[in-house]
Order: C-alpha cells, then sequence, then structure tokens
C-alpha cells in the first residue's frame, strides 16, 4: 500500500524576497507558518540595527530559532525523565500495597 504524497511549490515571503519551495501539499499551512515565522525573526533583527546584511540576518535568525528549539527540547526531556521516576515511584507504591494486601489474606 503505497502512500503517495503530492508536491507542490509553493510561494514563501521572507525578508522582502520571494521564494518557491516544493512541499508535501498537506504540509503547505506549516511551511507557511514557518517562513512567516523567520521572516518576522529575520525583521526583528534587521530593524535591531546591529546585524547587517541578510545572509547575517539569516545565520542570527537561525541560531536563535535553533537555541529556542534546543530549550524547549531540552525542557521536554527534563519533563519526560520526571514524568518517568513519577510513574515508577507510584508503580513501587502499588506493588508495595498490593503484596500487603495479599499477605493479609493468609
Amino acid at each position: 500500500m503505497s502512500t503517495d504524497s503530492r508536491t507542490t511549490a509553493v510561494d514563501v515571503h521572507i525578508l522582502d524576497k520571494d521564494y518557491r519551495v516544493a512541499c508535501p501539499d498537506e504540509e503547505h499551512s506549516a511551511l507557511i507558518a514557518s517562513a512567516n515565522l523567520l521572516s518576522n525573526r529575520m525583521q526583528e533583527i534587521r530593524d535591531g540595527g546591529k546585524v547587517i546584511g541578510s545572509d547575517r540576518i539569516a545565520v542570527m535568525a537561525a541560531l536563535n530559532l535553533t537555541h529556542e528549539l534546543l530549550q524547549q527540547r531540552n525542557s521536554r526531556e527534563d519533563l519526560s525523565l520526571s514524568i518517568t521516576s513519577r510513574i515508577r515511584s507510584l508503580q513501587e507504591k502499588i506493588e508495595r500495597a498490593l503484596e500487603e494486601g495479599q499477605q493479609m489474606e493468609l
């Protein structure tokens, strides 16, 4: 069973320039949202006036977005470890309670 996905070109506008990007049909809205986020970040950096040149602005925006992504990933990993630890603790309590219950029945 094949799950062929149609790919079409999508026009996106990033920092005063238009780009045509091939994209699976079901990801058009995500691509446009990504382009808008990137464009907004690049405009913020450009408007800040400390970075000059579209290449440098793009690199700074990419670094900022990547930093945020890594922070969120680390936060999720920490949360996952915390949840895993809590589940183990609850499992141990349940096992102890069941063992005590079985001992009381004997």
